[in-house]
């Protein structure tokens, strides 16, 4: 089998303080009239951008939530529309992020985006967007947004409950990249350090939360694992937390937090390099490593948590398995619905 490896242009602002270049990156980029899309969040370092922009400013839209649903991304066209924007900036984490690619999809108009989670989503040409309950994901280079800035200053405040689920998350794009059957030596050299990374650090982080070392770590880690998504397909981890969160309008890193154990545990046996790798990572059994991660905050740890029905769950995994992601375990139906029974 050949296996191609190819790379996104992108460009990233690394380090403390790098949201304040975001003014000048923005005249490099030709942008005069300029939409700010933030999660709610992310208002206070919206307002300090605004303020910033001035007069460029001409709009900025606050109503980003989760799995991008295309309602609200038709409101947001229509204040690109009336403002007439001719380039937008979102701050926030992944569903900041997802309704930037979406407007990108739709206009063509140059994307910064200000990530203040783990998500990863900010260096992938993935989209993920929900009509009518049913989440859809599409791969297109043109969404990679153009430039990303990557300020540890905009996380050291983040909740801990989130920065524990928002890690995982992007653990979890970076156990799928290993596993991947058109993983390159690349692709695994940053899954590999992206898992260090993230398991190493999240700890440290957990117990002092201002830990600015720490939430770097935690940032270089979740840069590399988006990266990693950008550049191999999605597993039936992902399938999953799509057709889960979709159906049943879940949370998206508490899902991916509650999930990503039980997938590993699922998968592991069928990927021996991946285990190789994640066991030496995790000095152990790296399913029981994330799954004490996910256990140590008072969020959701099962299915059930999250309100998904136990009746629902073999309509998920009929789905899943009639038309599977690329993944090294079994995903029939019956397989996938006692991973799923597992997680409820």
């Amino acid at each position: 089998m050949v296996v191609v490896h190819e790379t996104s242009p992108s460009r990233v602002l690394l380090g403390a303080g790098a949201r304040h270049a975001v003014p000048e990156e923005l005249t490099r980029l030709g942008a005069d009239r300029v939409l700010v899309v933030a999660t709610r969040s992310a208002g206070t370092t919206a307002d300090e951008l605004v303020a910033a922009l001035g007069e460029r400013a001409v709009a900025r839209f606050d109503g980003a939530v989760v799995h991008t649903p295309v309602e609200v991304t038709e409101q947001a066209l229509s204040a690109v529309a009336d403002a007439e924007a001719d380039a937008v900036v979102t701050i926030g984490g992944g569903s900041a992020v997802g309704l930037g690619k979406a407007l990108v999809a739709r206009t063509g108009l140059p994307h910064l985006t200000m990530p203040t989670t783990y998500a990863g989503s900010e260096v992938t040409p993935v989209l993920g967007e929900t009509k009518d309950g049913v989440k859809q994901t599409r791969r297109d280079p043109a969404l990679l947004p153009g430039t990303v800035v990557y300020d540890v200053d905009l996380t050291l405040t983040m909740p801990v409950d989130l920065t524990l689920t928002s890690a995982v998350n992007a653990l979890a794009h970076a156990v799928e990249a290993l596993w991947a059957a058109t993983s390159t030596p690349v692709s695994d050299a940053l899954a590999t350090e992206s898992a260090r990374l993230l398991l190493g650090a999240l700890p440290v982080v957990l117990e002092a939360p201002r830990d600015a070392a720490g939430r770097e770590a935690l940032q270089h880690g979740a840069w590399l694992a988006g990266t990693c998504l950008a550049t191999v397909p999605m597993g039936l981890h992902h399938q999953l937390a799509h057709a889960l969160g979709g159906t049943f309008d879940l949370p998206h890193a508490p899902l991916h937090t509650v999930l990503l154990a039980h997938v590993v545990r699922h998968n592991l046996p069928f990927a021996p390099a991946a285990d190789e790798r994640l066991t030496a990572i995790s000095g152990g059994d790296p399913a029981a490593a994330i799954a004490a991660l996910a256990a140590s905050y008072d969020g959701p740890r099962r299915l059930r948590d999250l309100g998904v029905p136990d009746d629902g769950l073999a309509e998920v995994a009929d789905r899943v398995a009639a038309a599977p992601y690329p993944n090294p375990g079994p995903v029939d139906a019956p397989a996938v619905l006692a991973l799923l029974h597992d997680a409820w």
